[in-house]
């Protein structure tokens, strides 16, 4: 069993006391927000150290123009030690298709990262640095624009199919 205290101390140490923006050690799954830069440093020791061997899923969540920031939070478990963590990073929103919102990509650390991170990419414009093959996943290839951003425009026609019933 990992001690989370011992973990989030550890965490501090790795990163530095700056990088380590917020803990939530009381919830379900202990929650640490972390500056972007930090994330792929973290998660490699993480891996390492603590054996996290799976990445169940990344969420991403638009906060809108006003806030200007898209969240990624990162649930990673060690399968062994019986404990999931979540990881959470704000980058800035971005405007498309010139300004897209940034992260590194974990597809070196878990497979798994690379469908949930072109997930993210398709729905809300996130550009993974690092990503082997980011393209689209849920939406075809030509699709116009983010879905799920809270500023998204939907498309009146889509190949000459109305696309709003």
């Amino acid at each position: 069993m990992i001690d989370i205290q011992e973990l989030t101390e550890a965490i501090r140490s790795v990163i530095g006391e700056a990088n380590l923006l917020q803990q939530d050690t009381d919830a379900a799954h202990p929650c640490f927000t972390i500056v972007p830069e930090s994330l792929l440093p973290l998660c490699e020791w993480l891996r390492k150290a603590y054996y996290f061997d799976h990445l169940n899923c990344i969420t991403a969540v638009d906060n809108g123009e006003k806030v200007g920031t898209i969240d990624l939070i990162y649930h990673l478990t060690a399968l062994t030690k019986g404990l999931t963590i979540v990881l959470k990073i704000s980058t800035a929103r971005g405007n498309p298709p010139q300004e897209m919102p940034q992260a590194p990509s974990l597809t070196p650390l878990w497979r798994t990262a690379d469908w949930h991170e072109r997930e993210a990419y398709d729905l809300f414009g996130v550009q993974f640095a690092g990503h082997p093959d980011l393209r689209r996943i849920l939406l075809p290839a030509d699709w116009q624009g983010f879905p799920l951003r809270k500023d998204y425009v939907e498309q009146e026609y889509y190949h000459g199919v109305k696309v709003k019933y």
